[in-house]
């Protein structure tokens, strides 16, 4: 890659297979609470497994009602967040303009900043395993904290982290920190 040209990365936000699967699984529960707790007030099954007109209302009833209540507004948060697709963006580096350009979508407006290619010291790459693991490319600026580039959530492959940051330090000139 010629020094020239700018490095053009993008950033997967919270549209992603395993949040959508856990929205699709808490909708289907919250649905089925509610069914539930419907079916015992109303005396008739309408749920096609089970016997849930068979409970009583008070406590059964209402108490799967609550659940199906906070399970609706729990997968009503999940589906706004993933048709917002919050987190999702770019970064953009670019050594002839000598920015670095930030953008990531919010919940109501779209987050974006530039800094000059100067301000940064080093291409840091974090690796934390366990039981809360963590794989990120930031950033290290002068006289400001770390700025991270990948996405949250899921972990990238190490080998795939490795060469995205020794690709972004040589092309910024700077060292690549914590490999």
């Amino acid at each position: 890659m010629s020094n020239t040209q700018a490095i053009n990365q993008t950033v997967l936000g919270s549209r992603r297979p395993s949040n959508i699967l856990m929205a699709v699984l808490i909708s289907t529960g919250g649905i089925g609470f509610l069914l539930t707790s419907l079916s015992s007030y109303l005396g008739r099954d309408l749920l096609p497994v089970g016997h849930p007109a068979a409970l009583f209302f008070v406590p059964q009833g209402l108490i799967m009602g609550g659940y199906g209540i906070a399970a609706v507004l729990l997968s009503t948060y999940l589906w706004i967040v993933i048709g917002i697709d919050v987190g999702s963006g770019f970064n953009c580096f670019d050594k002839k303009s000598n920015t670095i350009t930030i953008e990531r979508r919010g919940f109501r407006e779209l987050i974006s900043f530039s800094i000059p290619c100067a301000d940064v010291q080093a291409v840091k790459v974090e690796v934390r395993d366990g039981l809360n693991p963590r794989r990120r490319l930031a950033l290290k600026l002068r006289g400001r904290r770390d700025l991270p580039l990948t996405r949250v959530g899921e972990p990238i492959a190490l080998a795939e982290l490795e060469q995205g940051g020794a690709e972004l330090a040589r092309y910024l000139g700077v060292p690549l920190e914590g490999v």
